[in-house]
């Protein structure tokens, strides 16, 4: 079960950027500095794929509003690859069956998603763009940071994802009646767009 810890921390990383996640173990397999990582991750078109892709969220991420698309889009895709990168670490490992690391891998990832995209979401009602970009650089540090951490340290790096994970479950909750707020005012403004060409007046949003 010694791989278990790494499994965890790759899905909560995956959650939150799966391309950087894919990007950094391989470089860190290719580069010698660990053997931890299974060859697949670090084939070189895998590695020119994540990097194209990751430089395509460290854009879309930092955009008010086109961060909301982005994630809404990495719904299904972040979780899969939390899941197919701790099924390969499970994997090379031996340690643990790939079914069972998978799971755990993608239910992770899936978590910090949701924590990920609920979070933007209260940020995309202030007005402002510098909490986006604060914040999107702030994650993908986090998660370079906690990645590299992860293969000589896994157990406390584990220990950090999963209290930045209930740290991250808290926030939103704390959030969720703005969150609230925001999309019931989206929901009226479409509504409203809808209803324009017919002259209808829509009951004001409480």
């Amino acid at each position: 079960m010694s791989v278990l810890p790494l499994v965890f921390t790759s899905g909560w990383a995956s959650g939150i950027n799966a391309y950087a996640v894919v990007l950094l173990f391989g470089l860190l397999g290719a580069t010698g500095v660990t053997d931890e990582v299974p060859a697949a991750l670090q084939r070189p078109d895998v590695l020119i794929v994540a990097g194209v892709l990751f430089l395509c969220e460290a854009v879309a991420d930092k955009v008010p509003y086109v961060d909301s698309v982005w994630d809404g889009v990495h719904t299904v895709i972040r979780p899969v690859a939390g899941a197919v990168v701790a099924a390969l670490l499970a994997g090379h490992n031996g340690s643990l069956p790939e079914l069972a690391a998978g799971a755990v891998g993608g239910s992770t990832a899936l978590l910090s998603h949701l924590v990920k995209a609920g979070t933007r979401i209260a940020v995309n009602t202030s007005p402002e763009p510098a909490s986006n970009i604060v914040l999107s650089l702030a994650e993908d540090l986090s998660v370079a940071a906690i990645i590299a951490f992860a293969v000589f340290h896994p157990v406390a790096a584990a220990v950090i994802a999963a209290s930045l994970l209930a740290a991250g479950i808290a926030v939103v909750a704390f959030l969720w009646s703005r969150i609230r707020r925001y999309l019931r005012r989206r929901r009226q403004r479409r509504a409203e767009k809808r209803t324009a060409t017919t002259g209808d007046v829509l009951p004001p949003v409480a």
